[in-house]
């Protein structure tokens, strides 16, 4: 297998012709984005895409925008019920992100994770719609035709799910489509009821072109037109302030949508086949991540950072020069939970458990959603014990304390099951007076002690996930490709859509398409039942109720399932919206958004950024409550 960076030399030719084509993050008609068309070998850019082989290049090229695209989980993660940026969660006072993680007064059109999600998000659709515009203009296809067919089908749905992803969180946007080639400020505000009408359409004529089977792994299918297609059809019947023109008949669509894709998508029989496998050997938490294939069936539409030759090249900022995508690396192993390079045991800065950079920090809420004795999902979803990777003679856990021999593959700190919670100091660790050697921490104890090195504020649990040891530490080049569409998800988009008056479908009732993935998750199958907390934002409960459905099937049900099956996939803040519960549900299982209660109904739509008001020369106005 070719790694990423001979790939990279074997793209240096395209690369050469995409520098030239680049566009200085153009934002359709509000930025002043300029297509620089140097010569290259005498050719110019234009006269390169007129040509078949110009034009297969051009239509690779926006896969790659799709990798920042992924990366920016800022406004699809935090700010709601499951992950925050915080790292001690009942420290109310203390605000590490403000902006997005309170929607306090700070969260305002300068922010810059709205900035860079607009974008990059503009930068795409222009991508895309340079495929399209110049789709007509590719001469002497003879047996390219077909295939110019398909590339301009793929354009089309990466500028749908670019669309689509602005238009929720912003509401009215503006929507070019066609190539921007020159200044334009006139910023229009298209209506959000006209963009899903577009998206839409977009997706339609996708799907009646794009194959089944990508003719190179990456590419858009048929499958991924479907299945975006159900997302939208669900997300507009639930019709977000009457604003989006949807209907109850878009529930049934969706739910034919799930279904089509249900049937090309066969779930994968065991979660852990799903993600980079799970180091079981406590002496080497470094293994290879390349034992796990990432093409699995289940996986509908993907993110690529692997050996393929579609996206592996650097996409260059034509104004600075810069490398716009990080070398193209997934950057998800390095920013969930918080780090414990300084543990006992701990070389120091290693990669042996990944760079946690603490970004999204799961809350006590999510841990409480799972059932650690039935759900698989607990065990591979979270680091429970961190282990010492070298030998630490002498360490001393707490002041006073007596030393401690620390063995390379020793336990040095335990998170225990939310539902087994340490009582007795013959359970507790030494550094705080109890008779284990190493630190056992409860869910509802984080933040909370500061008694030693374990037990401190910046002390939060890791996922597993998304796990890629072995890579250098600091760096985000991991090579495990990211799903966006998972067929799973098609199973609780039937489910939701059944739930809102769409007829049952091919799997059965909403009950029968929500178990389906609840089963797939617990130990036996069909043995046994789930339970998690009755009330996951009181930390002291321990009462639990179950999570597989018996009978009905309600809304909060399936955003629970969600927020298992889903968690750290960038899909949760979508969710919160689609459904309104949003501010209910941050408020419940958010310490930070629940104790300063700044959350308003305005907060269900992000500013429009603030350099997008400063280029406009006509007046654009702000979303309300900004």
């Amino acid at each position: 297998m070719k790694s990423i960076k001979e790939t990279k030399i074997e793209m240096k030719t395209l690369n050469k012709i995409l520098i030239a084509f680049s566009l200085v993050f153009a934002m359709s008609c509000e930025t002043e984005a300029l297509l620089t068309e140097d010569s290259i070998s005498n050719q110019t850019a234009g006269a390169y895409f007129s040509t078949a082989a110009g034009f297969e290049d051009l239509s690779k090229s926006i896969y790659p925008l799709l990798r920042p695209i992924g990366q920016l989980r800022g406004l699809t993660l935090n700010g709601g019920d499951t992950f925050s940026q915080q790292t001690a969660w009942d420290q109310v006072g203390y605000q590490n992100n403000v902006n997005i993680e309170t929607y306090g007064p700070e969260f305002t059109e300068g922010v810059g994770d709205v900035q860079d999600f607009w974008v990059y998000h503009y930068k795409a659709i222009n991508r895309a719609n340079t495929v399209i515009s110049r789709s007509t203009s590719v001469q002497n296809l003879g047996e390219y035709a077909g295939t110019l067919d398909i590339r301009v089908a793929e354009a089309k749905f990466i500028r749908a799910y670019c669309l689509f992803s602005l238009v929720q969180q912003f509401g009215d946007i503006p929507m070019p489509l066609v190539e921007t080639t020159s200044a334009n400020k006139d910023v229009i505000r298209v209506p959000s009821a006209e963009v899903y009408s577009q998206i839409i359409s977009d997706l339609i004529e996708a799907e009646g072109v794009l194959p089944a089977t990508a003719s190179d792994y990456g590419r858009a299918t048929t499958g991924a037109a479907q299945h975006l297609l159900a997302r939208v059809y669900l997300t507009r019947g639930w019709n977000f302030g009457n604003s989006l023109g949807g209907t109850a008949a878009d529930f049934e669509q969706a739910r034919v949508y799930a279904d089509k894709v249900i049937a090309a998508y066969p779930m994968v029989s065991d979660y852990k086949d799903l993600f980079p496998k799970k180091s079981e050997d406590p002496t080497n938490q470094t293994h290879g991540s390349g034992d796990q294939d990432a093409k699995n069936s289940e996986i509908v539409f993907a993110i690529q950072y692997s050996d393929q030759v579609l996206t592996n090249y650097v996409e260059v900022d034509d104004a600075s020069g810069a490398d716009m995508t990080g070398d193209g690396g997934n950057n998800s192993h390095s920013i969930f939970g918080g780090s414990h390079d300084e543990s006992p045991g701990s070389p120091g800065r290693t990669s042996d458990y990944n760079r946690q950079l603490g970004k999204h920090n799961a809350l006590p809420g999510l841990w409480r959603l799972f059932d650690p004795e039935t759900d698989t999902r607990y065990h591979l979803n979270f680091v429970e014990k961190v282990y010492a990777v070298v030998d630490n003679p002498g360490f001393v856990p707490a002041s006073g304390a007596a030393a401690i021999d620390i063995k390379k593959g020793d336990v040095v700190v335990e998170y225990r099951d939310w539902n087994n919670p340490a009582t007795t100091l013959a359970e507790r660790g030494k550094d705080i007076g109890g008779n284990m050697n190493y630190a056992v921490i409860n869910i509802d104890e984080i933040g909370k002690i500061d008694e030693s090195s374990y037990h401190n504020a910046n002390k939060t649990p890791m996922m597993w996930k998304f796990w890629e040891p072995g890579i250098p530490y600091g760096n985000g080049f991991g090579e495990f490709d990211q799903a966006l569409m998972r067929s799973s998800e098609a199973y609780l988009i039937a489910a939701e859509a059944i739930v809102k008056g769409a007829s049952a479908g091919s799997v059965g009732s909403a009950s029968d398409y929500y178990n389906a993935v609840v089963n797939r998750a617990i130990i036996g199958g069909q043995l046994g039942d789930a339970d998690m907390a009755a009330a996951p934002n009181d930390l002291s409960s321990l009462a639990t109720k179950s999570y597989r459905a018996s009978g009905s099937v309600t809304i909060d049900m399936i955003l629970d399932e969600r927020a298992r099956e889903f968690m750290g996939e960038g899909l949760r803040w979508y969710d919160l919206k689609r459904t309104a519960k949003l501010i209910e549900r941050a408020k419940a299982f958010n310490p930070w958004i629940g104790g300063l209660n700044h959350i308003k109904e305005h907060h269900y739509l992000r500013p429009i950024p603030l350099s997008e008001l400063d280029l406009a020369t006509n007046e654009v106005t702000q979303n309300p409550g900004y």
